[in-house]
């Protein structure tokens, strides 16, 4: 799961702000640093972020843990991040674990608590479960660090689990920013999008939607697909949607000669320029003159 804490550590020390205001449900924050999170113990240990910030005027330390399962010990892995910061920065601290699979979290009771000769000594912190934010109101609240978390978001009501992928795809590629910024977004969800989805759906959606080649040209995205091994995965996706757009316009069935020549391509170029001429063609004679070039 390193590449999804990566990803996510990324975000918020990119967008700190965006976090802030998951966190607080409000606009009165001004950042003021990202301070390093090496914690000296026995043990180094590194808390995902940590951040110094006026919330409403006072100076405060905002800390965020990003978590994908279920962990028993999260409430004492909290309450030893909290005293170490407190002791280290010497300020008041809001602490939080951000859940990212949509069924993580439940159990986690948001505190830490522990008796001392009968008194207890408590610790706090806010669990939030991604599952359980309307993805919507963060496509409509507008550009934003939290976007590429969006497909683990709570989908509208009526929307199935790939719909809600599509139109997350869409919404951020219709975002009126820089292109660079637009793709590293759109980088960014496809990779997180890989805790709730199959990735052979993930890559169909980027090919059917005509951005595989910008993100695979622009950003780390590719340098995810050859870490994780699934160069295969984007062939797959490949040749199923090359014979969905020719089943969809001209009735090409799997059982067609035809079928199982485009399953022996592993070529990524090649299949690239097939899913094209799939899309362009005005028969299916023009394609197999293609596919014979």
């Amino acid at each position: 799961m390193a590449e999804y804490d990566s990803v996510s550590k990324d975000l918020i020390q990119t967008y700190p702000k965006d976090f802030i205001r998951l966190t607080f449900e409000q606009d009165d924050v001004e950042v003021l640093d990202i301070l390093d999170t090496e914690q000296t113990t026995v043990e180094t240990r590194h808390t995902d972020s940590l951040i110094r910030a006026h919330i409403a005027g006072k100076e405060a330390l905002v800390h965020h843990e990003f978590q994908t399962t279920d962990d028993p010990s999260m409430p004492l892995r909290m309450a030893g991040y909290i005293i170490r910061a407190i002791e280290r920065h010497e300020l008041p601290i809001y602490s939080s674990v951000i859940y990212l699979r949509r069924n993580a979290g439940r159990r986690d009771p948001g505190y830490f608590i522990h008796e001392i000769s009968g008194r207890p000594v408590v610790m706090e912190y806010t669990v939030i479960r991604l599952g359980e934010i309307e993805g919507q109101e963060i496509i409509d609240g507008g550009p934003s660090g939290l976007f590429p978390f969006v497909p683990l978001m709570k989908r509208p009501v009526g929307i199935d689990s790939e719909m809600w992928l599509r139109h997350c795809v869409d919404a951020t590629n219709a975002l009126p920013v820089d292109e660079s910024i637009k793709v590293d977004f759109l980088d960014r969800l496809m990779i997180l999008s890989g805790l709730e989805y199959d990735q052979s759906l993930i890559n169909r959606i980027l090919l059917q939607e005509g951005l595989m080649d910008a993100i695979m040209r622009e950003s780390s995205f590719a340098q995810y697909i050859k870490q994780q091994g699934i160069e295969q995965g984007i062939e797959q996706g490949l040749q199923e949607s090359i014979q969905e757009v020719l089943e969809i316009r001209f009735d090409l069935h799997e059982t067609d000669p035809l079928s199982a020549r485009i399953a022996g391509i592993t070529d990524l170029q090649r299949l690239k320029q097939l899913h094209r001429a799939a899309i362009q063609v005005p028969n299916l004679e023009a394609f197999q003159r293609v596919l014979d070039a």
